[in-house]
């Protein structure tokens, strides 16, 4: 993704900046993915890997990118904390 791209973009629910996900976090989100307890907002399990993903800076929200397209849709994001009720 553009690095001038990301730099105008926000969180569409709390405005935040984004940031891009790390390999780390991209790993967490994933297992999280396949065990099946990661929901966006709108109620949906998520039901397949992301290879990318976008992060609020303050780490609270993802949303995920498809084909290089950040989909910032407030009824695609993510919030976190789901990863920490493991």
């Amino acid at each position: 993704m553009d690095k001038r791209l990301l730099a105008i973009l926000c969180c569409p629910v709390s405005h935040k900046g984004l940031i891009r996900a790390g390999s780390d976090q991209l790993r967490r989100i994933n297992t999280a993915i396949a065990e099946g307890r990661l929901v966006n907002d709108s109620g949906v399990v998520l039901a397949e890997a992301l290879r990318e993903a976008l992060v609020t800076d303050d780490g609270k929200r993802m949303y995920p990118v498809a084909d290089g397209i950040p989909v910032l849709l407030a009824g695609e994001s993510v919030v976190l904390d789901q990863l920490d009720d493991a």
